[in-house]
């Protein structure tokens, strides 16, 4: 037992030694750089996935082992962590800690909110809208942990109102009930003064039946669902507004290029490997995305409303009716939370015109149905991308003046000696995600490896095989194992690993490659199952109002729902938008051939 004890203390450590030395064969026994490469792919491979070592420090061993096994020069593996994927990320944190900075995000998420109503079912949808919006520009994590107060705050609020209304509505039924005894008393009886005395004793008794109902109601919400919840209805929209949060952070995401790391990492991998190929930008993305988001999000909200509170479609769209205390109460704490945030201010405009600027910018720059902007600098083609505006915008936040900085002279004057910017630089590098920087640049330099040792294509004609099956069923398998990995393993881990292989085998089964690595890379988001998949679960998990069986029976109907319309975007309007029927001019040189 207390060697156990000691392996269980140290499993940790002894999983990276022990990752090291069974694996080592390998590149000992087949000393060709295609297993040597191999090597530093599952050792990297296993470490991400137990996360035995953190994410970004197992990003770095490449840089280590690679020098070291001959397959590639140090200075080379170290231009690769750090590439035009990072001068985008730059920009777009620096917009993010603005919007943060200024409370421009809880400003935009309670007006949306308030713009569908406060029905439960519609408020669900308000904010599963405005959190997925928040998303497509802030990290999934923050958007989550912005919201989730915001969700709980309306929940806690209902529930209060309710038991409110319901103990008020038990007292006034039982005062008239009284009162009507004492009415027929004096009315109709007519008797003498000491027996309606008599009858007047009643009152109290009435009163004390109430006393026993409210308390029969406080002793009821104890085992059935806790302190927390007066009936299992109230613990049921808990439920169901605590994962809308979660799913609709991580859908959104889906939608642009910046929205997650899995789309920058994808972006980055395909621009470096198919350089010729330039129909991959912010506006392409977003066309081909936002309706497979909409309807994911949209389908999302029926299925969770369906499995926790059901449909009601006559109280859902009724019209005319008047709100209920509920529904009031509800109103009442998204206005107050709206009204604390006071007057629009000066920094919030301006950075909400930055952001519709930049956003503006990336739209324009090379929108594929007319001339972009980027036509001005013609004569160096593919030099200008969505990092220069996402730097531009990004410097300006450091630029333009948010207040004054004042001093009191010797005199008692008060003189202005100085400005601070929209953000400065600590509040830029509180924000920076570093690890997840250095995550992405160690798969740009595992995936330099793969190609360079020749392992990529050794992989590609081991899965050539694979060109007999029908291609919509290589697409599906591809996903759901993408799908499969992403719960147990991070998602830029998930990602970083497969993109290396799946472009191969794409390029083995004279595929268009976008056919196989774009529903992949969509399917990576989908980590809806267990509160360890993504940190947005893990934030909704952590208030209490969730099981780990409520997450896997809601996340499995998400999942389904999420890969099927993936696969059919992938052969309606993504397919004409690519064109992924045909190999392309862009890939490697393989007889052009039309699939079925």
């Amino acid at each position: 037992m207390k060697l156990l004890s000691y392996i269980l203390v140290y499993r940790r450590f002894l999983l990276v030694v022990l990752s090291v030395l069974i694996l080592l064969p390998l590149p000992l026994v087949i000393h060709t750089k295609e297993a040597e490469c191999a090597y530093v792919l599952f050792v990297v491979a296993i470490l991400w996935i137990t996360e035995a070592l953190p994410l970004s420090v197992t990003a770095l061993l490449p840089g280590l082992m690679f020098p070291l096994f001959g397959i590639m020069p140090s200075t080379k593996v170290a231009s690769a962590y750090f590439k035009d994927f990072h001068l985008l990320l730059i920009g777009v944190i620096c917009l993010a800690t603005s919007i943060e900075k200024w409370n421009l995000h809880k400003r935009i998420a309670l007006r949306m909110v308030m713009m569908v109503g406060v029905n439960p079912a519609w408020l669900t949808l308000g904010f599963m809208s405005s959190t997925a919006f928040l998303s497509m520009w802030l990290s999934n994590t923050s958007t989550a942990a912005m919201v989730m107060p915001i969700v709980e705050a309306v929940a806690q609020q209902i529930i209060s109102a309710e038991a409110e209304v319901e103990a008020t509505t038990q007292m006034t039924y039982f005062n008239e009930s009284a009162t009507h005894g004492l009415e027929v008393d004096e009315t109709v009886i007519g008797q003498e003064t000491n027996e309606r005395k008599e009858k007047t004793k009643q009152v109290p008794r009435y009163s004390n039946d109430a006393e026993k109902n409210s308390n029969k109601v406080e002793m009821e919400k104890n085992p059935v669902t806790g302190t927390k919840y007066r009936s299992k209805k109230d613990h049921m929209m808990c439920k169901l507004m605590c994962l809308s949060i979660a799913y609709s952070s991580t859908i959104g995401g889906l939608t642009t290029i910046t929205g997650t790391s899995t789309n920058l990492i994808f972006t980055e991998h395909f621009n470096v490997r198919y350089p010729e190929c330039q129909c991959l930008n912010f506006g392409s993305w977003f066309m081909f995305s936002f309706p497979a988001a909409a309807i994911i999000l949209l389908l999302s909200w029926i299925w969770l409303q369906w499995l926790f509170l059901g449909f009601n479609f006559k109280e859902m769209f009724k019209c005319g009716k008047t709100k209920t205390v509920k529904e009031k109460a509800c109103a009442d704490v998204i206005k107050q939370e709206y009204q604390r945030l006071g007057p629009m201010r000066y920094q919030e405009i301006v950075t909400l015109v930055l952001f519709f600027i930049m956003a503006l910018l990336w739209f324009s720059r090379n929108p594929g149905f007319i001339t972009g902007w980027s036509e001005l600098f013609a004569q160096y083609p593919g030099f200008v991308t969505d990092s220069t505006v996402a730097l531009i915008i990004g410097l300006l936040f450091f630029l333009i003046p948010a207040k004054r900085l004042t001093k009191t002279t010797s005199t008692g004057e008060i003189v202005a000696f100085d400005y601070s910017p929209l953000i400065t630089w600590k509040e830029f590098q509180s924000f920076m995600p570093w690890d997840i920087a250095i995550l992405v640049g160690g798969g740009f330099a595992l995936a330099d490896g793969c190609e360079v040792s020749g392992l990529s294509q050794w992989i590609g004609n081991k899965l050539s095989p694979l060109g007999s099956l029908p291609v919509w069923l290589i697409i599906l398998i591809s996903s759901l194992i993408v799908t499969s990995l992403t719960e147990v393993a991070s998602n830029p881990a998930t990602i970083t690993i497969l993109l290396p292989i799946l472009s191969p085998l794409a390029e083995a089964i004279h595929v268009n490659p976008l056919r196989i690595l774009l529903p992949s890379t969509l399917c990576t988001s989908f980590a809806f199952l267990l509160p360890v998949a993504n940190p947005p679960n893990a934030i909704v998990f952590s208030y209490g109002h969730l099981k780990v069986t409520d997450m896997v029976k809601a996340g499995l109907g998400v999942n389904i729902l999420g890969v099927a319309v993936v696969m059919l975007g992938m052969f309606t309007w993504i397919a004409s938008m690519f064109d992924l029927y045909t190999y392309p001019s862009w890939a490697p040189a393989i007889l052009n051939q039309t699939l079925p």
